[in-house]
């Protein structure tokens, strides 16, 4: 399971759909599956409406919220066409029922899709409102019996502290699920989180930005921070 934030697609300061930006994220995600690594991907759609940056429009959270899975399904169906431009099979399956764009979101299909050596991209998040994507990449990879999450960010992996605001932050390298909840690290929300450690699915945080970051997760290099 890849988790990507919908900022990873945006420009520099982390909005819309950057081609460049998505170019890279496919040709990284076609490499796992050239080397015969099963790939499911989550994507946020932050990129695009986020709650929090537009509570002054006065739209209530419900809404916002539903504005923002179909903000992930738009991110979805985008990444879906820049795998697919690159020769390599991909299906969107989505919690909202959008069946002019994607398929809608079945277990057993998902898998067999994955069987079939096709990238699945689960978008709408889980289709419920006040749950995140982080969310819904720990649901799916545990419906879809992934063997970890690979959690993409901007920063080298889970520190001590946010390492933009302090210079003296350190980097851990592992961590158990309990030491990051006892330190109230920020590595998934606590929902997401919980669900992890219930179901013992690991997690790797590492920086999405470093040459082949993805690759190297997957094939189990030591990267970033792993969360066990």
């Amino acid at each position: 399971m890849v988790k990507l934030s919908g900022e990873a697609l945006g420009n520099g300061t982390g909005e819309g759909i950057d081609t460049k930006a998505l170019n890279k994220i496919a040709k990284e995600l076609v490499a796992l599956n050239k080397n015969k690594i099963e790939v499911v991907v989550v994507i946020g759609g932050g990129n695009i409406w986020r709650y929090r940056d537009t509570m002054a429009a006065g739209i209530e959270r419900t809404t916002s919220d539903y504005m923002g899975m179909m903000a992930t399904i738009m991110n979805s169906v985008a990444l879906q066409s820049a795998i697919e431009n690159m020769g390599v099979y991909c299906r969107v399956a989505t919690s909202l029922d959008l069946p002019q764009i994607a398929e809608p979101y079945i277990r057993r299909r998902a898998i067999r899709h994955l069987e079939k050596g096709r990238v699945v991209i689960c978008g709408g998040g889980t289709g419920n409102p006040y749950f995140t994507t982080d969310t819904a990449a720990a649901l799916r990879s545990v419906e879809l019996n992934c063997e970890v999450i690979l959690k993409a960010t901007k920063v080298n992996g889970v520190y001590t502290a946010d390492p933009e605001k302090d210079k003296k932050a350190k980097l851990y390298k592992t961590l158990s699920y309990d030491e990051a909840i006892e330190k109230n690290l920020k590595v998934m929300d606590q929902t997401a989180f919980s669900l992890c450690r219930e179901s013992n699915m690991n997690i790797v945080v590492f920086n999405l930005y470093k040459k082949d970051a993805i690759l190297k997760a997957a094939k189990g290099e030591k990267i970033g921070t792993l969360v066990s």
